[in-house]
């Protein structure tokens, strides 16, 4: 009969046959604290699993982004998430994937695939990944952080064949999160100049969603940020499109290419 419940031992009823989301496991820094905000990124067909490094006594700096990198750290997370058997694992963070440099992003992702996802993208590598798909090779960057680990932001870029117009920071080592937009989009405007082809604005505590948008209108260049480009990436390695209207990011459709490990399993499948 049409729009009957299933009956218990029903097969739809029963552990691992019913339909399951695809899911986005995210591993997260322990401080970090906009899951509402990532969500605003996700279609509705798919669903976001997060979990997060431990904690530790560290300002935000150098030794924190390594520290939340450590692979004993990054492995256990993405166990903790196998149970809900992700299709794909996010590290979500912009310092911990950049500050050991274009190889180290690379070491990253293979970590993670090695504790069992079945794919992986970090942030600064989708940072790379979309920053290409716009065409834009000229970037201003925009960081919450001190001027250490944006010059390592810079190294990071630059090494991996892109090159910095411009960078402004806010000099934080802390509560990321309670950033105003307003501020954030006055530094956008303040670092952006007029030969840069693109803007990313870094770290996944910093609330951009709202602001991309606008700022795309009002200065006639992609605006992206570190929470967008992992979604996109992460989303578009299951087929998926990130949610963000006026977004030019999101009209370029990623895959499982630059910026994205697949386990060696999969591709055998695939």
């Amino acid at each position: 009969m049409r729009g009957a419940r299933p009956r218990p031992g029903d097969a739809t009823s029963r552990p691992g046959t019913a339909l399951r989301e695809p899911g986005v496991g995210v591993v997260v820094p322990y401080d970090f604290a906009l899951d509402r905000e990532l969500w605003r990124w996700c279609p509705p067909e798919a669903t976001l699993h997060l979990t997060r490094t431990p904690h530790l006594p560290l300002p935000v700096g150098l030794a924190q982004a390594r520290a939340v990198r450590a692979p004993g750290a990054v492995g256990q997370a993405t166990h903790d998430l196998s149970t809900v058997r992700p299709s794909v694992v996010a590290y979500a963070c912009t310092s911990g994937s950049f500050v050991a440099g274009p190889s180290g992003e690379v070491a990253l992702r293979e970590a993670i695939v090695e504790a069992g996802a079945p794919a992986a993208v970090t942030t600064s590598g989708a940072a790379v990944a979309a920053l290409h798909a716009t065409g834009a090779h000229r970037v201003s960057i925009v960081t919450p952080y001190d001027e250490s680990v944006t010059d390592s932001l810079g190294r990071f870029l630059t090494g991996a064949g892109l090159e910095v117009a411009s960078a402004g920071h806010l000099g934080l080592v802390g509560e990321i999160w309670t950033v105003p937009g307003s501020v954030t989009a006055d530094l956008v405007r303040d670092t952006v100049c007029p030969d840069a082809e693109a803007v990313f604005v870094s770290c996944t505590n910093l609330r951009t969603y709202d602001l991309l948008a606008p700022l795309e209108a009002e200065l006639g260049i992609p605006v992206l940020s570190a929470n967008q480009v992992t979604l996109w990436q992460a989303l578009g390695a299951i087929g998926l499109s990130a949610v963000g209207p006026g977004q030019s990011l999101l009209a370029h459709r990623p895959g499982l290419g630059a910026g994205s490990t697949i386990s060696s399993s999969d591709e055998r499948q695939g």
